[in-house]
């Protein structure tokens, strides 16, 4: 046997074990069966074999893509539905705090539509009692002549009395409101902040006159603003005064008293403007009443403005 020449031994499992030079013991694993050999040289510690994965058919992988698709559109419809409750349990909320915080100005507006249907109904009820009673023959009774001769020497009362402070007076919504004046000092400091405190405290007992604008007995227009809506808690009296302003139709009277006279003014438009259309506060070359107040009933959204022309002065 030569000097190169190794011990080589066979073992179970188809082991070829042998020693080197160096002492490192070498093994070469063969296993026909699987057709596969691991070589292995270094210590006698031989590593496993490595798990193979299983090979997935079609069939399988297309059956697991439509299970996540499935769970993955499943948790889109779940996002969704928790979304859409939310939306509306949070709009619901909304409604109802609206509603609760503006009940007095749609309260208004309710009992007046209200009292529009019953008033049709007496309406159609008299016509029909006033055909019914021409068809009946009434009795007449006769009268005392020296009464009727005292009646007709009682002179005719056309004194009207106006009142002393100024007010405003709407015949179509049945509005009779006082007109508050605010000083023009911060108007003409340009202290809006302070300006606008004066006005809201001002809007607790009346309507208000804007500050800067004319008045009724001069040329130009005069501007008188108040509330279609505000909170319930506020101490004022007339937070709902304007609340029916819209029921106001181009040709209908409006009156005011100032300094105990009397004017008569028409309706000759009314529109729906921005906050920032401030042109509306400007003067004219005529005499004219300008009311404005808040819409929609229970937001600043936007401004309602009834534009009226003086057509009668009365001392």
């Amino acid at each position: 046997m030569s000097q190169n020449s190794r011990k080589v031994k066979y073992s179970k499992g188809g082991l070829l074990k042998r020693t080197s030079k160096s002492g490192i013991i070498n093994r070469l694993k063969i296993n026909m069966k699987d057709n596969y050999f691991v070589l292995h040289i270094g210590p006698d510690s031989i590593p496993n074999r490595p798990s193979e994965k299983p090979i997935k058919t079609e069939k399988i992988e297309k059956k697991e893509i439509k299970e996540t698709v499935k769970k993955s559109n499943d948790g889109i419809k779940e996002v969704l539905k928790d979304g859409a409750k939310q939306f509306f349990v949070t709009l619901l909320i909304l409604v109802v705090g609206f509603f609760a915080i503006n009940y007095q100005a749609y309260f208004s507006i309710l009992k007046n539509y209200v009292n529009g249907l019953l008033n049709k109904n007496e309406q159609t009820i008299e016509i029909q009692n006033t055909d019914t009673a021409s068809e009946t023959q009434q009795k007449i009774l006769s009268t005392n002549k020296d009464t009727i001769n005292q009646v007709k020497e009682i002179p005719n009362l056309t004194m009207e009395i106006f009142p002393t402070d100024m007010r405003l007076i709407i015949p179509r919504i049945d509005q009779n409101i006082p007109v508050v004046r605010v000083p023009s000092e911060n108007l003409i400091k340009r202290d809006w902040k302070a300006l606008e405190q004066d006005m809201q405290e001002s809007l607790k007992d009346g309507v208000v006159h804007y500050p800067g604008t004319s008045m009724p007995d001069q040329t130009g227009n005069t501007v008188i603003t108040g509330h279609s809506s505000y909170f319930p808690w506020d101490p004022g009296r007339f937070k709902d005064v304007f609340a029916l302003l819209h029921q106001v139709n181009v040709g209908d009277k409006i009156i005011t008293y100032y300094n105990q006279h009397k004017y008569i003014y028409e309706v000759s438009e009314k529109k729906v403007v921005l906050p920032t259309q401030i042109d509306i506060l400007k003067q004219t070359p005529d005499k004219r009443l300008t009311l404005i107040t808040c819409t929609p009933v229970g937001t600043n959204l936007k401004r309602l403005v009834v534009i009226a022309t003086l057509i009668e002065e009365e001392v």
